[in-house]
């Protein structure tokens, strides 16, 4: 398969209404979409990052209208979210409409839905005719691509399309809120933070760890996740590794430790979230054997970095 690379959103969604796989660019990381209504399509998403088929796919939409394509029902909650954050980097779990088929939802009767405020994915998804299923546009377990560069690297001659954008501003994946349940949940941090979320819905609280045998609401929960091929620790910071070996790097707010190879100093939480991703394959590409990274405050943003690289070092 030759992958196309286009700088047209028209003629981008007009692929994916053929029943092929795109990938296109949102302000989180870029997605690798297929029509919800088209199983071919969906079949080849999986195949293409090598996803397992119990991990559910989020449902991007081009505007806040289009819920009742994809969702049943609103809870007060949920509507006063879509109501303060939509369109932006949040997904909303919510009650799946009978349109969404179980091969999006991994069996759920819940659904995983975002609306990107990103003008490029904005134009895209308005032409295209059916909600589409997105994944990150990345082979399953490595670092989410913030770039098309990133995503051709991954998937060049597995998926029909990229549309071709600018690097994601934010470079995390979406926050996500289970709004099916007593009481909302954020299964995982992102770049609308915890502090944002309760401001608008005092009652949200973050969710537990999910157990092996449950299965998954959203993606990123279960399987290993955004991990280059080199090792990744993590420190706190003013915490310093005793012994750096050679081939080492370090991402981070404070300080390199001495005799780091290879370093990425960020100034602020928005600078370490927006570059994290593309480091670790910048990592990868200069043979680096060890990824030193510091964790930020468990607060605002540095949630939602702290959680991507536990996952990545294998914390969690």
């Amino acid at each position: 398969m030759k992958t196309l690379i286009t700088d047209s959103p028209l003629e981008a969604a007009a692929i994916l209404n053929e029943g092929k796989t795109v990938a296109f660019p949102t302000e989180t990381v870029y997605g690798l979409g297929a029509a919800i209504d088209s199983p071919e399509a969906l079949a080849e998403v999986f195949r293409a990052k090598g996803r397992p088929g119990d991990n559910p796919l989020i449902v991007h939409i081009g505007t806040p209208e289009e819920l009742p394509r994809v969702a049943s029902k609103l809870s007060p909650e949920a509507e006063l979210l879509v109501t303060r954050f939509f369109p932006g980097p949040l997904t909303l779990v919510l009650p799946k409409s009978s349109e969404v088929p179980y091969a999006v939802t991994a069996g759920l009767d819940t659904v995983g839905v975002r609306c990107p405020a990103h003008p490029a994915a904005h134009e895209f998804l308005k032409c295209c005719h059916s909600p589409v299923a997105a994944p990150s546009a990345n082979r399953s377990g490595r670092p989410s691509a913030t770039s098309w560069e990133a995503v051709h690297n991954d998937l060049d001659g597995k998926i029909a399309a990229i549309l071709r954008g600018n690097t994601s501003r934010i470079g995390l994946e979406s926050t996500i809120v289970d709004c099916t349940g007593p009481r909302p949940l954020m299964l995982r941090a992102g770049a609308v933070t915890l502090e944002e979320l309760q401001a608008i819905v005092p009652s949200i609280t973050p969710a537990g760890e999910t157990q092996k045998n449950e299965a998954p609401k959203s993606p990123g929960l279960k399987y290993p996740h955004y991990a280059p091929r080199a090792r990744v620790v993590t420190h706190e910071r003013g915490e310093s590794p005793a012994a750096i070996p050679s081939a080492s790097a370090w991402i981070g707010l404070g300080t390199p430790p001495v005799g780091i190879a290879l370093a990425k100093l960020c100034t602020t939480h928005e600078e370490y979230a927006r570059e994290l991703f593309s480091f670790f394959r910048h990592c990868d590409q200069e043979a680096i054997q060890t990824i030193y990274c510091e964790l930020p405050p468990e607060k605002g943003l540095g949630r939602a970095i702290r959680d991507r690289l536990n996952r990545a070092a294998g914390n969690h």
